[in-house]
């Protein structure tokens, strides 16, 4: 640094504004031969003789400005490579509305990255914010198009490259940027048509103006915000930031409050991203406040104790959310009165609780007292009568009875068509739980036609990338599977890999997922050849990502070697069969060792180590699994199947198959917990599984009626 100091660097700075403070330090002396000294200029040389000059120049020159802007272009030269890799903090990759500006800016980007993260030296954070130039904002179909893609024509919107790159940038499953890019694009206007310079016009900008670009571009980039964030999360984390300092030391309520306030939407944000850990922590610190300020019977605490209870709910942790729901539910009716909306609907939160730990019988009387209060205050034709019901009809089909549940979601769906109209999210999301309950029921033919329609009204509302959209038609392709169409689940399923493909990439778990599926189904129509490529395509990238012995990998494999012994090639599908189970034998040792390990940690050990303590104690017999344990582990079966978690929930769905057809699981747990591993099977379409486990359901059943007639073998008469 000190040999910066001694430079006369200031002599090469410029002001360039005499209205702000705005300085331009330019990259030579610009004339005839400057491309040439350009050219000569060796730039390898100078970082190998110092590496850390070009970091050191950046740190001094930060030092003297508040900001520093360093203008490059893209491509792969050695200047290129100082402005993008190893100078910046945060990199924004201006691009315009062609193929080769996005590939150039995906290039800079990944080579980036790529060298920070394998130069120990280097190892600094580097945030990229993309951003669309030269936006034509009077066409909107056009620039609708050029953002999300036309998959009538096979084109790819540069928002779903964008996302990828960035998803595999910073090693996330998936990212959305669709607030980011709602708010951040900068339009063709005259001035930057023309190359006039911008008017420095801070009062009265518009949103038509680029100054209003730029401003929002700065929300994300001031205060180090990831663009996939979106801009409500940006404006509630700074509220949560600014009511921290001003609660500071404080405890009175004025200060408080608004920090419980903003904590409480910015879990309700974290949790409809599928964000739980942050989520909770947010509701626990929001309720928490309200608690000590308030007081535990205020609307706002109990507003707050819902949403954790719900949360804990929907992530699995049954016990806990049962105890909030109960005591809340005697608050409610305590200060509210038993016929009040809030008191309802938090009694239908228990009412679902109860449900998914197997209380069948207290779930379905807790929903049709709801039900009748309901019908009774508001009239059968209201919203809230129809939302009571449709939760009772859930109870009722996730326990198996499925013609009761089809009559409450008939009547369902009718009113809300009536009150909502037919392509209501309500009303399509009706259809689609109406759909499955129809496949279960063996009425087919109805289930596509009701779910054709679902799928076909969130094409026009979404199109083919939504994800609602890509849900609804492979249920469509389950149904249509169930009917022996598998002409039409082929078609379907090419769609859905292309849409997956295009979205997510290549090498997304529900992309590789769904390519799965379809081989399966390719095997099925005899295009055994087309089922062995694409198979072989998955197993390698799967090895590539997850490694050989990965869950994932291994259960592919054993799909190729099926493949392989259909078309003949025994040798191979040996292979390839011994190939897969050899992992499984390495691991029987290190599973007896952290069986050990738990057994030994006393009562004071970790939530994993009990966790692997209850596994283990389930493979060899020396215990059972308590019943909270599989019903948990039944709730985070039934999110994965929801969310199209194919890998993990067949991972879950094996771990889970002993535990489930034990003779000590009470009847509606081991009811539940048989449909949800028959569904992962099924859609995995894997017929050998779905044999081996039935047959496993028969021997539990020649157990039963072998004891039940006192150990005498039983025959039929």
């Amino acid at each position: 640094m000190r040999v910066l100091e001694s430079i006369d660097w200031e002599q090469y700075v410029e002001r360039v504004d005499q209205s702000r403070p705005l300085y331009l330090m330019r990259a030579g002396r610009f004339d005839d031969s400057y491309g040439e000294r350009a050219h000569r200029m060796d730039w390898d040389g100078l970082f190998s003789a110092c590496p850390a000059l070009f970091r050191a120049f950046g740190d001094f020159m930060a030092s003297k400005f508040r900001h520093v802007l360093i203008d490059a272009r893209c491509g792969r030269s050695a200047a290129v490579s100082i402005c993008t890799a190893l100078l910046p903090r945060k990199l924004v990759g201006l691009f315009t509305p062609n193929q080769r500006s996005l590939e150039g800016l995906a290039g800079v980007v990944t080579r980036a990255i790529d060298y920070r993260c394998s130069h120990e030296e280097a190892q600094r954070p580097l945030m990229v914010y993309p951003l669309p130039a030269l936006v034509d904002s009077a066409d909107c179909e056009r620039r609708m198009q050029w953002r999300h893609g036309d998959p009538l024509r096979g084109t790819a919107g540069y928002q779903p490259l964008l996302e990828r790159l960035l998803a595999q940038t910073y090693g996330l499953p998936q990212v959305s940027l669709d607030s980011y890019l709602d708010e951040v694009q900068l339009q063709q206007t005259a001035t930057t048509a023309g190359g006039a310079p911008l008017p420095h016009v801070r009062q009265g900008a518009d949103r038509f103006s680029l100054e209003r670009t730029f401003d929002t571009l700065l929300d994300w980039m001031d205060e180090d915000r990831f663009p996939w964030q979106s801009r409500t999360e940006i404006e509630l984390v700074g509220a949560v930031a600014a009511a921290r300092a001003q609660a500071a030391g404080q405890a009175s309520a004025p200060s408080l409050l608004p920090l419980a306030r903003d904590l409480d939407r910015l879990g309700v944000l974290c949790r409809d991203s599928g964000r739980e850990v942050q989520a909770r922590s947010c509701f626990e610190e929001s309720l928490s406040l309200r608690q000590r300020v308030l007081g535990a019977g205020h609307a706002d605490t109990r507003a707050s104790c819902a949403n954790l209870a719900a949360l804990l709910r929907d992530s699995g942790q049954l016990r806990a959310a049962r105890e909030m729901y109960e005591l809340l539910a005697r608050d409610c009716e305590r200060l509210l009165g038993g016929d009040c909306v809030e008191t309802l609907a938090v009694q239908s939160g228990l009412a679902a609780t109860l449900a998914l730990q197997g209380e069948f019988e207290r779930a379905l009387a807790l929903h049709k007292r709801i039900a009748a209060v309901c019908d009774e205050t508001f009239g059968a034709d209201h919203v809230l009568t129809l939302d009571s019901y449709a939760a009772q009809a859930r109870t009722l089909a996730s326990h198996h009875e499925l013609s009761r549940a089809r009559m409450l979601y008939e009547l369902v769906l009718d009113g809300r068509q009536r009150l909502l109209g037919h392509e209501h999210e309500d009303t399509l999301r009706c259809a689609q739980e109406l759909t499955v309950l129809l496949s279960d029921l063996g009425d087919m033919a109805n289930a596509r036609k009701l779910q054709q329609g679902v799928a076909a009204a969130r094409l026009r509302h979404g199109g083919p990338d939504h994800p609602a959209t890509v849900s609804a038609r492979e249920t469509l392709a389950e149904i249509l599977a169930g009917l022996g169409d598998i002409a039409a689940v082929r078609s379907l399923q090419e769609e859905l890999a292309r849409t997956r493909e295009r979205s997510l990439g290549s090498e997304h778990p529900e992309t590789l997922s769904i390519q799965l599926r379809l081989a399966t189904t390719l095997g099925m129509d005899g295009d055994l050849d087309g089922a062995c490529t694409l198979q072989q395509r998955v197993v390698a990238l799967q090895e590539r990502l997850y490694g050989a012995d990965s869950p994932q990998t291994l259960h592919s494999k054993r799909m190729l070697a099926n493949t392989l012994r259909e078309q003949g090639h025994s040798l191979g599908a040996r292979l390839l069969e011994e190939a897969a189970a050899r992992p499984a034998d390495r691991q029987l040792a290190p599973h007896g060792a952290a069986l050990l390990r738990a057994k030994a940690s006393g009562p004071h050990a970790s939530h994993d180590d009990r966790h692997v303590a209850k596994a283990g104690a389930d493979v060899d017999g020396a215990a059972l699994p308590h019943a909270d344990t599989l019903d948990d582990k039944l709730a985070q079966l039934q999110q994965l199947i929801d969310s199209r978690s194919d890998g993990e929930a067949r991972e879950l769905a094996d771990s889970l198959r002993k535990s489930v057809l034990r003779p000590s699981v009470a009847h509606p747990l081991r009811k539940r917990g048989v449909a949800m591993i028959r569904k992962v099977y099924a859609r995995d379409g894997d017929k050998d599984a779905l044999l081996a486990f039935f047959q496993d359901e028969v021997t539990l059943l020649e157990g039963h009626l072998n004891q039940a007639s006192g150990g005498r073998a039983v025959t039929a008469g």
